[in-house]
């Protein structure tokens, strides 16, 4: 790209920087949707093996503990929780 084309596109250097981003959050989401979905099956998996009755109550409270623990639930930092 020659020295006149980028002084032409120079004007529009933040459209491609916004579009830019934009891009970015849309993978990070589509990347935490596809792990909330992950989870989300294998908890459904957890409850039929114990309908099934091949693990106990304890062992499905446990898995979903450590399922639950797994996703980043925390509000960002510096957001106020209306819980407390």
């Amino acid at each position: 790209m020659g020295l006149l084309s980028k002084l032409a596109l120079l004007p529009l250097a933040p459209v491609a920087g916004v579009v830019w981003l934009a891009e970015q959050i849309e993978r990070q989401a589509a990347g935490e949707l596809d792990e909330l979905g992950s989870v989300r099956r294998q908890l459904e998996e957890l409850v039929a093996l114990r309908e099934r009755g091949e693990i106990s109550d304890e062992e499905l409270a446990e898995a979903e503990d450590e399922l639950l623990g797994s996703l980043d639930l925390a509000p960002p930092e510096g957001e106020i929780s209306e819980r407390g």
